[in-house]
């Protein structure tokens, strides 16, 4: 007796779950990248125009699939398609991880925003995030007044740019959501009250940096940077333009447009502040305290700002501090249970995890571009067009385009500020106005980009995705970016 042989189906049903042209397209990506390895990488020569495809792949990805990790990875891989044998990719690929994972930088960044998560986890768990959202409400009716509020609390908190993000949007969550304001232009204003607001202060993290940067590339003379940096500041025009551009957006004088404009009519005609994609996955903590006060929001937020401010503008440090303030400010008014509080630690600690994940994949992507010598194939590309006249708009133009295509918002001006500020000197050009522009380019790319820092950091405070947040405000951002241009062709 014959069996009848059964096929096994492996399939899942008739739909499929491969896009023809997206495989069509990564396939021929894969290609061009190994053949860039053979024309150039085997040859140690320039990689040229072809050191931006990592980035425009990332870029388009991001912007198609609406998903920034997977599309910095992706990025990471090109980049070592590149660069790297097939034999050695995947050596090199955990030679990368390797690389961030052991950065200093990396390992500070980690642990600060962990901490600030676990500070306003337990902040929130107590009660005191709910009572200042209460306080606020009572004070603030209208929508226009809790939004001025918003902005105004990002002048406050100049300190830096991580701590602006983080405590402003968990802040004020509350209130906004009261008078149906959008999460998505919550997440604007706060992120246009970050990186703008800390490069105008001559006592935030920026202004350390930046000011130590121009001794270091002879821009300065030793001691002399922060007199340079505090000489920049009324020609720091994007910061400037970008804080005129919020508030009046804010005020209807600049009219709401596109996505933005599609979140605020939800949120004023439905009442959702989130879209079903974010509240899916929305994660705020529920206030275990229920009769709070004030004094459970002002104490630990002031203690994280004061010793920030204390142990030279170091968040890791001011947020320890603050967290051990905290919790025996917490015991003494036996508010919860020790076992409460240090849940409470944790979980914001493990909550900040995905919005790093981006923050990781963002420098394993400036390692590949360093490797291309991207930043400085778009430096000298653009250095024909540096005349004395056009020279600021020019650097604006080019650095803020490096900012936001390799989410670098330090770490290319130690590559470009010693290409740039000799050339200023060798045209006679106006210094300060130079300075204004780099660190202006700076704070657009910290501002607008999909994957950087300030992006991920005010979405994750707002409960959005990065995403959702980068192309709501993107329109915004381009316009007070294309007001400064203009300004500084004027200027120059």
């Amino acid at each position: 007796m014959i069996k009848k042989s059964r096929s096994i189906d492996l399939s899942h049903g008739e739909k499929s779950y491969i896009d023809k042209k997206v495989a069509f397209v990564s396939i021929a990506v894969i290609v061009i990248s190994i053949l860039c390895y053979n024309f150039f990488g085997l040859n140690e020569a320039s990689y040229g125009l072809w050191s931006l495809l990592p980035t425009a792949v990332v870029v388009t990805m991001a912007i198609y699939t609406k998903r920034t990790v997977e599309s910095l990875f992706v990025g990471v891989i090109v980049g070592l398609l590149m660069t790297e044998s097939p034999a050695d990719f995947i050596p090199s690929l955990s030679g990368i991880f390797l690389t961030v994972f052991q950065n200093d930088v990396v390992a500070w960044i980690f642990i600060a925003c962990g901490l600030m998560g676990s500070i306003i986890a337990l902040v929130s768990c107590a009660g005191g995030a709910d009572s200042f959202g209460n306080w606020i409400s009572e004070k603030v009716k209208s929508r226009k007044g809790t939004l001025y509020s918003t902005m105004g609390l990002g002048l406050v908190i100049f300190i830096d740019d991580y701590l602006n993000a983080l405590t402003i949007g968990s802040s004020m969550r509350k209130a906004t959501d009261k008078v149906k304001v959008s999460r998505e232009f919550l997440a604007y204003v706060v992120d246009s009250t970050a990186a703008p607001v800390c490069i105008i202060l001559p006592f935030s993290t920026w202004a350390v940096f930046f000011s130590g940067l121009l001794e270091e590339t002879g821009a300065a003379g030793e001691g002399k940077g922060m007199d340079l940096f505090i000489s920049s500041i009324p020609y720091m025009i994007y910061a400037w333009v970008c804080l005129a551009v919020v508030a009046l957006v804010i005020n209807r004088n600049i009219p709401l447009f596109g996505k933005m404009k599609e979140a605020e009519d939800r949120a004023q005609e439905t009442g959702a502040v989130l879209n079903e994609e974010d509240a899916a996955i929305d994660e705020e903590i529920q206030p275990t305290v229920k009769n709070s006060n004030m004094f459970n929001f002002f104490v630990p937020i002031g203690a994280l700002i004061f010793f920030t401010w204390l142990f030279d503008i170091d968040i890791m440090a001011g947020a320890m501090a603050a967290i051990f303030l905290t919790v025996i400010f917490y015991a003494i008014q036996n508010l919860m249970p020790m076992g409460k509080m240090f849940d409470a630690i944790l979980s914001g600690f493990i909550g900040m995890i995905a919005p790093l994940g981006t923050l990781f994949c963002g420098f394993m992507l400036a390692e590949v571009n360093n490797s291309l010598g991207t930043t400085n194939y778009v430096i000298e590309a653009a250095s024909n067009f540096m005349t004395v006249d056009y020279l600021p708009a020019v650097v604006f133009i080019t650095m803020a385009a490096l900012a936001f295509a390799t989410a670098s918002f330090w770490g290319i001006f130690v590559v470009g500020m010693p290409i740039v500020i000799p050339l200023a000197l060798t045209l006679d050009a106006d210094l300060p106005l130079v300075v204004g522009a780099l660190i202006s380019a700076s704070a657009f790319g910290s501002h607008a980009c999909f994957y950087g820092d300030s992006t991920v950091l005010s979405a994750k405070a707002c409960g959005i995705s990065p995403m959702n947040h980068a192309l709501t405000q993107l329109p915004y951002t381009l316009i007070a970016a294309a007001i400064s241009v203009v300004f500084f062709l004027l200027l120059a």
